[in-house]
């Protein structure tokens, strides 16, 4: 009897772990999808921005790029920490 609770805590604590990896996965891929939306929309933003006022296209473009830069920066640290999530 006392080797089947010591069996069914071992199973119980693998669980936790395998929870862990699942969470790191979506946050992960979370992270990646909440990115590609909004430099998608940064863009079409931009792009309206730049039909409307042609002369301010630099300024415009300049901005966006550095919007687009942050949001990656942003993305990729949430990747780094689900990675460290998983591996450590």
């Amino acid at each position: 009897m006392t080797s089947l609770l010591i069996l069914l805590a071992e199973s119980v604590g693998n669980v936790g772990v395998g929870l862990a990896d699942i969470g790191a996965g979506l946050g992960a891929g979370l992270a990646a999808i909440a990115a590609a939306i909004g430099i998608g929309n940064i863009g079409a933003r931009a792009m309206e921005a730049i039909s409307r006022q042609p002369e301010a296209s630099a300024d415009i473009r300049s901005n966006m790029i550095v919007s687009c830069a942050l949001i990656e920066g942003v993305a990729f640290f949430a990747v780094i920490v689900c990675a460290l999530i998983l591996f450590v």
